[in-house]
């Protein structure tokens, strides 16, 4: 029989269709394997086209060479040259399109995925990922930054060469105000953080748990809301993705990596979404929040239930779905 379950962090119900449920092999897709070159002439984002990147915004490297580069989003939702004051007519409430938004070319070479890349390349990326997030708390108006990863065409990309995006936008958005509002009615109640408790009750039961490392842990979380969800908890408790230290970077850099080969090798490299979920730029000393990173393989997509009732359906147990992750050989 089916299952619903609750997630205390994101305050949703979620149908695990255990009648429907697929073995974690089924996800896998027979699909053509396409050899990427390490270099495309038309790549904007390949060494040497940098001039169909103008807007260079900050790179790790010299001149002659880079190691990550972040420049400006060309065709960005957000635009700093945009008043963000709220205009309301009546009933229809509006703002302008302010805000800013950034693509993080992760390496020189058009086929190096985080997967398959050395862990300093990897450590590279966050460190750019932190130096950009601080510096776009700096711009007046900004409320919230979100960074994110899209891999593979069902998540979205339209690109081929491995890259980032970060938006900071003049408001909060509904998702990131849901999960701060269920997460203070839990302090409110209990004194403690939802997801400090969610932790320790992953590394107590440890049947959803996939990787750990000093600093983080990968686990599958009990409610997930679609196949192979995996969440990345730091241990320590902070709820600003800014506040990650230089031994906490080269921890991350090793469990992500790892995660994510984990995926590549025992899914056939799935498409996937990849989020750092972080407290807004002024609630950054509170207790409450715990930023941690979302990935969600796109084996599946939502249909008529999910987007009628905003409840999601998972085809597969997060219990099997992380026993099977942690035998997949790296």
């Amino acid at each position: 029989m089916s299952e619903l379950r609750y997630s205390l962090v994101s305050g949703e119900w979620v149908v695990v269709s255990t009648e429907r449920a697929k073995r974690p092999k089924d996800f896998l897709r027979t699909r053509e394997k396409k050899v990427l070159p390490e270099y495309r002439e038309d790549c904007p984002f390949c060494p040497g086209n940098e001039s169909k990147t103008p807007g260079e915004i900050y790179r790790l490297g010299d001149e002659s060479s880079w190691k990550v580069r972040s420049v400006t989003n060309l065709f960005g939702a957000l635009s700093m040259n945009t008043e963000h004051g709220r205009k309301l007519d009546g009933i229809f409430l509006s703002m302008g399109g302010f805000g800013t938004a950034e693509v993080l070319i992760e390496h020189p070479l058009h086929n190096m995925i985080i997967q398959l890349m050395k862990n300093e390349e990897v450590e590279d990326i966050i460190r750019m990922y932190k130096q950009r997030y601080i510096a776009m708390t700096r711009i007046e108006g900004v409320e919230a930054i979100i960074i994110f990863k899209n891999h593979g065409s069902m998540a979205g990309t339209s690109l081929e060469h491995p890259h980032s995006q970060m938006i900071a936008t003049p408001i909060v958005p509904p998702q990131v105000r849901s999960r701060m509002e269920k997460a203070v009615h839990y302090f409110d109640m209990t004194g403690h953080c939802v997801f400090c408790k969610t932790l320790e009750e992953e590394l107590k039961a440890k049947k959803r748990v996939i990787f750990e490392t000093d600093k983080f842990v990968a686990f599958l979380p009990f409610a997930g809301a679609s196949p192979f969800t995996i969440w990345l908890f730091p241990r320590r408790h902070t709820a600003y993705f800014a506040h990650i230290n230089d031994d906490e970077i080269k921890d991350l850099a090793i469990n992500l990596k790892t995660v994510l080969q984990k995926l590549y090798y025992g899914l056939d490299n799935p498409d996937y979404n990849l989020t750092i979920r972080s407290i807004p730029v002024k609630e950054r000393g509170t207790e409450y929040f715990h930023w941690y990173i979302s990935i969600i393989p796109r084996l599946t997509q939502p249909a008529g239930f999910e987007l009628g009732s905003g409840m999601f359906i998972n085809t597969s147990l997060p219990e099997e779905a992380a026993e099977f992750l942690r035998q997949v050989k790296i």
